[in-house]
């Protein structure tokens, strides 16, 4: 029997550093680290200061030779931004890892760790560890230059509605903010029929043209006007308009569609009063309940007028109501509204209490309305229209009042309301004394249509103490607080003024 022996073990032995003496593993350099690092620095020729330029007005930063990006403080976008900074200066070393360090937020400095690598002598690999500072010096890009000399421009798009009242206008405005569709504008002017948008680029007045369109029922039209052309490169400088035309109907509206168009919804009643405007414009029959929406290319292709404006909206009172329970419709009608009641009225002008004479109608009203209530309503029989279809429709069929919107305490609905809308900063031409009504009838048509205010951003007033109820001691709608936002400002979240931080001290 014979004894295996195990192979010798093989152990590397040290050598010593030729400069400093020190015992250490063989190398292809034969130095150790130190010694190695004093002779040879491979973050030579990496500048370890840079300049990086930031717009204040936009908050931006210069990717060279001409772009503007938006970097958030320590972001993928900004490393990738510093590094390319240092990239023709890292040509020879190795891209190990990059790391930002923390600095004070006004500052104005951003510093970043750097990890490399380089062959050195004989094939020796060395590893460094530096920090690269970089300085932020505030510089105007030039789509701010643009904006702040306040008459450049390369597109405008203009948008109109031949309406007394501007709600329509209030809520466009509302659905704007909430896409942030105002952020490229130049300038917003606020004429007497509608709003100019300015921009500096065609895009984004193409791209505003299609948000109308597919958030109103309007119709546009667009044009372009030379004003430079360089023969050398051929190149042409012109500018945009585009004209967008809103149908001129809005919210609580009494409109009269022709015979055609009423057959066409199912045949519904030709007199019919405007609930609602969004993309389309919804219409509800006050005698049939009866509901039907018209877009845009329905409407031009059979046009309607209003036949009155909010001023001339009468105030009433119900002297007696009685719910329609059984109502049949005939051949060929269309859908009915399921969020109102049908129900026959006795109503009175309060103008007119002395005199006794009652009128009878029907209204889509019955679920709000009781005995002693007032309520909105246009007066027909005292009333002289001018309109092509009302006046070849049978007398018979024409109701003396169409009654509207039930009437609230307005001065005690404007102390309750706990919530704000925000609005866009726009010039105005001259102040209109009925805008501030206009205003206050928007808000409160808000309130009284759930679905009108889903679309858009309702923010909780602070300044006012909440109360958690959906409707106030007389009955009139509330919003609750679980459909408000927080009004959030830039201070609340960092504690401070956070433009600060590119801002000289």
């Amino acid at each position: 029997m014979e004894y295996m022996h195990a192979p010798p073990s093989s152990s590397q032995g040290n050598i010593l550093c030729c400069t400093c003496g020190v015992p250490i593993p063989p190398n292809p350099a034969n130095m150790c680290v130190s010694c190695l690092r004093s002779h040879v620095d491979i973050s030579e020729g990496i500048p370890k200061q840079v300049s990086i330029h930031f717009c204040r007005q936009c908050e931006r930063y210069l990717q060279p030779p001409g772009t503007w990006i938006q970097c958030a403080l320590e972001s993928r976008e900004l490393l990738a931004l510093c590094l390319k900074k240092l990239k023709s200066t890292m040509a020879k070393v190795r891209l190990i890892d990059a790391g930002f360090l923390w600095t004070e937020p006004h500052s104005k400095r951003i510093k970043m760790k750097l990890t490399i690598q380089k062959e050195v002598m004989n094939g020796a690999i060395l590893q460094q560890v530096f920090v690269v500072e970089f300085v932020i010096q505030a510089q105007m890009c030039d789509d701010c230059h643009r904006v702040e000399a306040k008459d450049f421009w390369k597109a405008v798009v203009q948008v109109r509605q031949k309406t007394v009242h501007k709600k329509t206008f209030y809520y466009l405005e509302q659905l704007i903010l909430k896409h942030k569709l105002h952020q490229n504008t130049v300038r917003i002017k606020e004429i007497n029929e509608g709003i100019d948008f300015y921009y500096a680029s065609k895009q984004n007045g193409q791209k505003m043209v299609d948000f109308l369109q597919c958030t109103v029922p309007g119709r546009s039209k667009a044009s372009q006007r030379l004003i430079s052309h360089d023969v050398h490169s051929n190149t042409y400088n012109y500018k945009s308009t585009f004209s967008v035309e809103i149908v001129p109907v809005c919210k609580d509206n009494v409109v009269c569609l022709s015979p055609r168009l009423a057959q066409s919804l199912g045949n519904m009643g030709q007199v019919c009063v405007c609930v609602r405007v969004t993309s389309s414009i919804h219409l509800i029959d006050p005698n049939t309940l009866q509901v039907a929406e018209v877009d845009a290319n329905t409407y031009w292709r059979h046009p309607f007028n209003s036949l009155c404006n909010p001023r001339q909206l009468e105030e009433f009172i119900v002297m007696d109501t009685e719910i329609i329970r059984d109502q049949r419709l005939g051949a060929g009608a269309g859908l009915t509204s399921n969020r109102h009641t049908l129900a026959e009225v006795w109503v009175q002008k309060t103008s007119d209490m002395d005199s006794g004479h009652q009128y009878h109608c029907r209204t889509f009203l019955g679920h709000l309305l009781n005995i002693g209530d007032l309520v909105l309503g246009f007066d027909f029989a005292n009333a002289n229209i001018n309109d092509e279809f009302l006046n070849k429709m049978n007398p018979d069929r024409v109701p003396d009042v169409v009654l509207i919107k039930k009437s609230y305490d307005r001065v005690k609905r404007v102390k309750n309301r706990i919530w704000k809308l925000k609005e866009l900063d726009r010039e105005k031409e001259a102040a209109d004394t009925d805008d501030e009504r206009q205003y206050n009838e928007f808000l409160e048509d808000l309130e009284e249509d759930e679905v009108l205010r889903k679309n858009i951003n309702i923010f909780r007033d602070t300044s006012k103490i909440p109360v958690e109820s959906d409707t106030d001691d007389e009955g009139a709608p509330r919003i609750s607080l679980i459909e408000m936002l927080e009004d959030l400002s830039l201070s609340d979240a960092t504690g401070g003024e956070g433009a600060d931080m590119m801002t000289d001290a």
